[in-house]
């Protein structure tokens, strides 16, 4: 929707979408071109890249969820590694291709839960498969930067990006979705850890960011590999999360609190996005608080009738490139 408004022209890859999903719920399947395929079909990717010749690649696609990948390793390896070296091979193997951008994510830094700010060269290691499997996909990175380089080639630059949130995310295991879900069918959602610490961010910040970071790079005007994009204050606990949820749905909102004592992920997380702000000028528009409130506004907002998902979208969007104006 972000990319239709802006008037940039592009062709969607993707799996089928979930029942669900904000995809389903906004029916823009006829809006734009789009491909049904799977990031480990090399040959379906090839052959879609031909036809649609594209001058920039967002590379998006990924198994995201930390959980899924405990219970299912071996593909999340499969996609987000093997996968992201597919989308670079057909992407250079496409004459018209300029840049790809590859969006991993804020887990990719060795994390002792120190609270230190992550910058762009700190290290990188993976502890649970999601976070390894990133690490991963940056090791394909680094090494299609190198082919650039050495042979020629579009231009490869990452983004890593804090935890993402915003309206219409209906993702198994991530805590606005579950709480929703819980809104919905009038049951009580159990929250793991309401000490851990999060860099929230409203999905339309990095998004912006991304499409500065690729504009900026097609022009010349800076060659950075990676660039994190978080918010600009310190990472807000998940107990923010319920209290803002709380007083927006009141007594539809329930959950509990779980003794949760496995260390499946991180209890604490930040990300210094301070050289985004430098070289593309870029900050959120949303505070972390003010992009939790928006996002579940959104929700109350369907939820309540008030409106389609479609429009709720575009109200978001609206804010946003008007702030950029």
């Amino acid at each position: 929707m972000l990319l239709k408004r802006l008037g940039i022209e592009h062709h969607g890859f993707a799996l089928e979408a979930h029942s669900g999903s904000l995809y389903q719920r906004l029916e823009v399947e006829n809006l734009f071109p789009r491909t049904l395929g799977d990031i480990r079909d090399l040959a379906k990717l090839k052959q879609t890249f031909g036809t649609s010749k594209p001058s920039i690649v967002v590379h998006m696609a990924a198994q995201s969820l930390v959980l899924k990948s405990y219970r299912e390793p071996i593909e999340t390896f499969e996609v987000n590694v093997l996968g992201t070296a597919n989308v670079l091979q057909a992407a250079f193997d496409t004459p018209s291709v300029q840049v790809v951008l590859v969006i991993t994510t804020d887990k990719v830094y060795q994390n002792d839960n120190s609270g230190k700010k992550f910058k762009e060269n700190d290290p990188l290691a993976g502890k649970d498969p999601y976070s390894a499997s990133k690490v991963g996909a940056e090791a394909v990175c680094s090494a299609w930067q190198q082919i650039s380089k050495i042979k020629g080639g579009p231009k490869v630059i990452v983004a890593r990006a804090g935890n993402v949130i915003g309206g219409g995310d209906f993702a198994e295991d991530r805590i606005i979705p579950d709480l929703i879900r819980g809104i919905i069918s009038n049951k009580s959602t159990s929250i793991r850890n309401a000490n851990a610490t999060r860099p929230w961010q409203h999905v339309l910040d990095p998004l912006m960011g991304y499409l500065l970071y690729i504009e900026e790079t097609i022009l010349g005007n800076i060659d950075i590999p990676a660039l994190n994009f978080g918010p600009s204050e310190k990472s807000l606990k998940v107990e923010k999360i319920l209290e803002i949820g709380n007083k927006i749905f009141g007594s539809d909102f329930k959950f509990n609190l779980e003794q949760s004592k496995d260390n499946k992920e991180a209890q604490v997380l930040e990300l210094d996005a301070s050289l985004a702000n430098e070289k593309l000028k870029w900050s959120p528009f949303w505070t972390q608080e003010a992009a939790i409130y928006e996002t579940f506004q959104w929700w109350r907002f369907v939820i309540d009738n008030q409106g389609s998902a479609s429009s709720a979208c575009t109200n978001d969007i609206d804010k946003v490139l008007n702030s950029y104006r």
